[in-house]
């Protein structure tokens, strides 16, 4: 599993992830039930996300985006998914969200990404490098 360091940490707690994933046909989508678990594993909790789920059964391999949009600093991280139904972050997103609907809709699990490159996306001269 590739570390992420202080500022990839603080950009993806700051603003919303996009999945990238591919299947029978290429899917991005944002995110905000997110979270960094502390091994340094995405968490991004399951409200619909049907194609991502079926992309991922097909092709396990998912790129996280995310980036500033004042400051366009920016990051891409490339790994594997999984996704998971019950345990602590399934329990613990299934909890927040139904409490966030008022009990009509919650997720229905996590997809736990884990890193394996993360590639600076910000414009200038270190863009598309490996950190």
């Amino acid at each position: 599993m590739k570390e992420l360091n202080d500022k990839v940490k603080e950009m993806l707690n700051a603003e919303l992830w996009w999945l990238g994933t591919n299947g029978d046909e290429p899917n991005v989508v944002p995110v905000g039930f997110k979270e960094i678990a502390d091994d340094g594993t995405l968490i991004v909790g399951v409200l619909h996300l049907n194609t991502t789920l079926a992309n991922l059964e097909k092709d396990n391999r998912i790129a996280v985006s995310v980036c500033g949009s004042k400051t366009m600093v920016g990051y891409q991280i490339k790994g594997t998914a999984k996704f998971v139904a019950e345990g602590k972050y399934a329990d613990k997103w299934k909890e927040i969200s139904s409490k966030m609907f008022s009990g009509k809709m919650s997720t229905r699990g996590v997809i736990e990404i884990t890193p394996e490159k993360v590639i600076n996306t910000t414009p200038g001269p270190k863009n598309n490098t490996e950190l």
